[in-house]
């Protein structure tokens, strides 16, 4: 089959084996796939949790058909139509465990729409409902709300009776478009004011829940800008890794700061994850109420284009790659 392979020079497009499911796991076609910034560090040659290196085939979301089950599958057979997270989604065959191989809804959803739902539905309910403990009625704020799975919170949190909205964007052209999303308030997070204009919206308490793509220079203000006994969640480190921290303020507000990744979460936590997605949020997609706009599509062969693309960061919603 054919595959966009890491190699010692960069991602190259190459012949390699088709993958057998184990027990766990389904065979899918692949038809489609969202592209995310972990597959963009892996194209280039960067390690993300235990993927990586020359050999690698990144893609941590893809779609398609299922044409084999392994012996433990369950609620999917062959013929379905899944949008699947996992790894190794950029050839014309991957492999994905069936707790992560969702039946596409019954709206006629393209595979270039499946494509781009996966990763952002899981992360966003994770972060949200699960570690963030939202409820309808609170103040939310989405740092990075520009990106894929930042307007998927936005969404998922106006969805979810959220009574207040917050998305952060440095762009100003992406920053004025977060409204479509559902954003009630856009701040440039790189603004020295915009605490302030979070405090001012929330009547001087501030938001009960940030979840933060950002973390880096953010992580104080992100301090200020939740309510005492509110909840920060670390989803991402686009604004870096590491960074000072104000202990004293984050004792002082007793606030909940919990981090999240899929990295280090066993295959039954992220069925869990699936499952408690599908639960709150199927109802809206098969409604047509949760979507992210497509930026730009290319074709699997050209996969090396797109990710020097996305690197650039000048997109808006999701980069696809098509493998049919």
């Amino acid at each position: 089959m054919k595959a966009a392979v890491v190699g010692e020079h960069g991602l190259e497009i190459k012949e390699v084996d088709e993958p057998k499911p184990k027990p766990n796991e389904v065979l899918v076609r692949v038809r489609a796939c969202g592209m995310n910034r972990a597959d963009a560090m892996v194209a280039s040659g960067m390690a993300h949790g235990r993927a990586g290196g020359p050999g690698t085939i990144p893609g941590i979301e893809f779609v398609g058909e299922v044409v084999e089950v392994g012996d433990e599958a369950q609620g999917v057979k062959p013929g379905d139509r899944v949008m699947c997270s996992g790894t190794t989604g950029w050839a014309e065959y991957a492999v994905a465990d069936w707790g992560r191989a969702v039946p596409l809804p019954a709206n006629n959803m393209t595979w270039t729409q499946a494509s781009t739902m996966p990763v952002a539905l899981q992360t966003m309910h994770n972060a949200e409902v699960t570690a963030g403990r939202f409820k309808a009625g609170e103040a939310i704020m989405i740092q990075g709300a520009s990106t894929g799975v930042g307007l998927m919170g936005l969404q998922i949190a106006k969805a979810l009776g959220a009574k207040l909205v917050v998305g952060s964007s440095t762009n100003p052209e992406r920053r004025a478009r977060l409204g479509e999303f559902g954003a009630d308030l856009a701040v440039d997070s790189t603004d020295r004011g915009w605490v302030d204009r979070v405090l001012e919206a929330t009547g001087g308490d501030g938001v009960d829940l940030i979840v933060d793509q950002i973390s880096g220079y953010v992580a104080n203000a992100n301090l200020a800008a939740t309510k005492i006994l509110g909840r920060i969640v670390n989803v991402g480190r686009l604004g870096g890794f590491t960074s000072e921290f104000n202990f004293d303020l984050h004792a002082m507000r007793r606030i909940d700061y919990i981090g999240v990744t899929f990295r280090t979460r066993s295959v039954e936590e992220v069925r869990d994850i699936v499952q408690a997605m599908k639960n709150d949020l199927w109802a809206a997609v098969e409604a047509g109420d949760l979507s992210l706009p497509i930026d730009s599509e290319y074709a699997l062969d050209d996969a090396a284009e797109a990710v020097e693309y996305m690197k650039a960061n000048k997109h808006f919603g999701k980069i696809v790659l098509n493998v049919d």
